[in-house]
Order: structure tokens, then sequence, then C-alpha cells
């Protein structure tokens, strides 16, 4: 399907080839695809709420948890627990359901694969219907190795309106991040966003920026964002257990400017928190640093 924002987001950025981005992805899953999901222990979630705001969040099982049950059905054995942000979203719905993107990363090796469809619950799992399934370059991405499943107590949701002190200086510490978007009518998208600690600046407790590095041209998220502001942001505790998922709306920062101060960007990205929810236990495992990606600028 034609996707209008990412085809003004690939002019603006010089890239002129025709079909690039959602139009060229295939729907179903491939052979590999379905082994790889297959052997992982977590995956993201990305998909609007019943207002429009976007979330993201984390699943996380034993390698089986999450397979292919065929070649346009991704079948996870989770789903969103209590306080998520996503919790019930995905109950009752008509039809395939709602529209959500999928993320499966295995951190160890820096492989990840895409998928975007419909999705809803069926009994205890949630099924996906695929409508977008790619594999994505392993640039910008942390090692981290698997060590157990710790299963900290999961705690009460603290919600606020803006980033405690202790968010930010966890934001500003951060190598990793998750992105969701959505377009109405072309479906949700979750990404990563890596780089070496200090590369998502913190100001005050509303504002974020990103820098956008060079990556495969696709424009994925930028190109929901041009259609569609609102987006949602993960925030993993790896060693400890939390998950910081933020809701707000961005916007594209053009200005060449301000891009050539902030080593490797091509351009930035602001973000502007509506919504804050930190949740203990939301990330039940307990993943141990391995090193950065040769891809992150200084």
């Amino acid at each position: 399907m034609f996707h209008q924002g990412e085809h003004v987001v690939q002019r603006h950025a010089g890239v002129t080839a025709d079909g690039w981005g959602s139009a060229g992805v295939g729907t179903s899953i491939p052979p590999v695809a379905a082994e790889f999901l297959g052997l992982q222990r977590l995956v993201v979630l990305a998909a609007p709420d019943g207002t429009g705001a976007a979330w993201v969040t984390m699943l996380t099982g034993p390698p089986g948890f999450t397979t292919a049950a065929d070649d346009r059905t991704v079948a996870v054995d989770r789903l969103p627990g209590t306080g998520d942000p996503l919790e019930g979203l995905f109950d009752g719905l008509p039809g395939t359901g709602r529209q959500v993107g999928m993320l499966a990363i295995e951190p160890a090796t820096r492989r990840r694969m895409r998928v975007n469809g419909r999705g809803r619950r069926h009994g205890d799992r949630l099924l996906i219907h695929t409508e977008q399934v790619y594999s994505n370059c392993p640039k910008y991405l942390q090692t981290r190795t698997y060590v157990e499943d710790s299963f900290p107590a999961r705690g009460t949701a603290l919600v606020t309106e803006e980033l405690t002190a202790g968010q930010q200086r966890w934001i500003a510490a951060a190598d990793t991040f998750f992105v969701g978007t959505y377009a109405a009518g072309l479906g949700a998208d979750a990404s990563h966003r890596g780089g070496n600690p200090g590369f998502v600046t913190v100001t005050g407790g509303r504002r974020l920026t990103w820098p956008d590095y060079v990556g495969n041209s696709m424009y994925m998220t930028l190109g929901n964002l041009e259609l569609e502001p609102r987006c949602g942001l993960l925030f993993p505790d790896w060693e400890n257990g939390r998950t910081l998922h933020l809701t707000g709306r961005a916007r594209v920062d053009w200005d060449p400017d301000r891009a050539t101060a902030v080593p490797g960007a091509q351009r930035l990205v602001d973000f502007d928190v509506e919504r804050a929810v930190e949740i203990t236990g939301g990330l039940p495992q307990r993943w141990s640093f391995g090193g950065h990606s040769r891809f992150n600028p200084a």
C-alpha cells in the first residue's frame, strides 16, 4: 500500500526510488522468520488505545512463547499484564482486531524482525494477522545476554503527566528505547532506537529529543509521524526489570544547523510527554550488557 507519509519524508531526505518502504514489504512469514520467532524470549508491541494515544510494551517468555501459527499469523502466549498501558486493548474485538506493530529482537546477536498487522485476543493468547513482515539491519543495537527470569514483584504502576527526576536520569543514561507509531488506515509500527548513553536529551519533565541516524531509508517511523504525531516510547531497565512507558507527540526537525550540532544526526526528533507509566516488574527478565554497537556515533 502506498504510504503518503513515507513518500513525503523520503523526498525530503533525498530518496527518489519509488516503491521503497511499506509498498515493497511482503505480507507472509518466511520459514527463516518463523524459525527466528520461535527462539525469542521477548517481543515489543505498539498500538493506539481507544483515545488514539500510542503506547509501547514488552511481552516476555521462554523460547517458543511466540510462534508462527501459519504464514500469516503470529501467536504470542502472553497478554499485556495488570497496569500495562495496552492491558485489555485486544479483548473482544471483531474480525482481525486492532492495528498493532510487533518487533521481535534478539539482543545477543543484534537480529530483529518486524511484524505489522492486526491483533486480537484468543483465549490466553494474542493472535496477529500479518500485513507487513520484514527484517532489519543490526545498526545501533547494543548486545545483551539473557541471564534469568528474575520475576520481580509486579508493582502498582506509577502514572504521571510528566517525568520525575529519577525518570529523567533513567532516560538520559539509556542506550536503547523502542518507539511505536501509527497512521489511520496504514497500520502501526514498532521500532528500535539506539546509541551511546546520552543520545537521548532530556529537557525538563516534558521534552525529549533524539537524533535520527542514517538507516535503511524506508522511514516507516518518520512516515507515520508525518501523518500522525501521536506516538509511544518504551525505556526498559534491563538489569532491574522496570519499564517506563511514555505517550505523547513527536515532531521531526529538519533544520540542518540544529542537526549538525549532534554527532551522526541526519535530523532530530522532539517528543513532548503527555503521560508516563512506570511499572516495577514490567520486564520480568534480567539481561547483562555486552557491548555498544560499532555504528553508534561518538
